[in-house]
């Protein structure tokens, strides 16, 4: 398996594309330059089998609209953050606008067997906390788990704003703790980690609430 890592946008946002010998990639997180993921999905000359979103705030999702046009897919993400994503609420100035919404056709992360045939198998955890419908993307077969912002190296997501909740994501991740020591983690920034490095380091992974 294949994968890309592109930061993006003013907050540095992870942008992952991940495919295999299909050349069927899935864009994670495309949160600003679209031109910039266009391009690396033109290089490697992929298409895109679906945007996998791991929760709905701005700088996740911005570039969303304008890839779709040009790159139609269709796009997971949980009820509890559609339900905002592309609404007023969710804009951060002067840096993100409100996200424009595509005409896609938008999946519930149970669904994630659906490309199981045609590109690499991926299993969706449910991880809310830093929002209600914060998801993770696990290729058990590659050993990587994207995380977003609920898993940082060294850190966790932020649970003070607009559905977070600091109980509910410390058992987010008491669930990602019980992985594969060997996992790699892609967050939605920063740098990548390991299960096994954030079970020694990290202090939100060693809180009696995450174990």
């Amino acid at each position: 398996m294949e994968i890309k890592i592109i930061p993006v946008g003013p907050f540095a946002v992870n942008c992952s594309i991940v495919w295999g010998e299909s050349k069927q990639a899935f864009v994670i997180d495309p949160g600003f330059e679209a031109e910039v993921i266009k391009s690396c999905l033109n290089e490697n000359e992929l298409t895109v089998a679906a945007y996998l979103l791991t929760h709905g705030h701005a700088d996740h999702l911005s570039a969303l609209s304008e890839l779709h046009a040009v790159r139609p897919a269709p796009v997971v993400i949980h009820a509890e953050d559609y339900n905002w994503a592309f609404g007023e609420k969710n804009q951060i100035p002067p840096y993100y606008p409100v996200p424009e919404k595509p005409a896609a056709e938008f999946i519930h992360p149970e669904r994630s067997n659906d490309w199981k045939n045609s590109a690499p198998f991926f299993q969706c955890l449910e991880t809310p906390g830093h929002t209600r419908g914060g998801v993770c993307y696990w290729f058990e077969d590659a050993g990587v788990c994207f995380t977003g912002d609920t898993l940082f190296k060294g850190s966790c997501g932020r649970t003070d704003l607009p559905g977070g909740d600091g109980r509910v994501l410390a058992q987010s991740l008491k669930r990602l703790a019980a992985l594969p020591p060997e996992t790699k983690i892609i967050a939605g920034h920063g740098d990548e980690t390991t299960i096994a490095f954030e079970l020694k380091t990290n202090f939100f992974l060693q809180t009696p609430l995450a174990k």
